[in-house]
């Protein structure tokens, strides 16, 4: 339990100072890595989650903020494609589908983020996700001599989603493991769509 909480202090602590909430106080940088989850919820209902990440990097987009957008998620069947539904609903919000990447293997946030640097050969992008979620994505990327810096997309209400809070609260210390000890390894050799198909061109 003490480690729990000191890691969870310390992945804050470290990376505060590269967190942003407001646009006009955020730097601006060519490209942005759009942290995935499911569009759906467990209960079939919209995912607050998704929405407003997507919600968010569609409007640093249009205050120009940023230019190049890569979508990285979780693709680990025909049935579940976690990129390819942001990107439709950021074309739906008005964003050119010519300034995004889809990345189809970001299983996890340390992939993600490793993917960003050794697969599209960027090292010095904008994090979007919510606040909670961008804290541990910083604290990867700077050990992994990133030079990143992160927007926080608006939050859900209070009680939404206990569980994810209390996944997150576990994954940091899980990350710190990652980066100094366990070292696990991220797929930088492929970008594959599973189970792509005519309709999705």
């Amino acid at each position: 339990m003490v480690f729990i909480l000191l890691c969870n202090f310390w992945v804050v602590y470290c990376t505060r100072q590269y967190s942003y909430f407001s646009i006009e106080s955020l730097p601006p940088n060519d490209v942005a890595l759009v942290l995935g989850t499911s569009k759906k919820s467990e209960k079939g209902t919209e995912n607050l989650f998704f929405k407003y990440r997507m919600e968010a990097t569609a409007r640093l987009f249009k205050e120009g903020k940023i230019k190049y957008i890569i979508l990285s998620g979780n693709n680990d069947s025909q049935y579940y494609n976690e990129p390819l539904d942001m990107q439709r609903a950021l074309l739906n919000l008005g964003i050119p589908e010519n300034v995004m990447t889809l990345d189809y293997a970001g299983f996890r946030t340390f992939d993600s983020i490793v993917r960003c640097k050794q697969v599209f050969n960027q090292d010095n992008f904008t994090v979007i996700s919510q606040n909670f979620h961008n804290a541990r994505a910083l604290y990867i990327a700077h050990n992994e001599g990133i030079n990143a810096i992160s927007f926080a997309a608006q939050d859900v209400p209070d009680g939404y989603s206990f569980r994810t809070l209390v996944r997150e609260y576990l994954a940091r210390p899980k990350a710190v493991l990652d980066v100094h000890i366990l070292r696990p390894a991220a797929d930088v050799t492929s970008n594959i769509q599973i189970g792509k198909n005519e309709h999705d061109e």
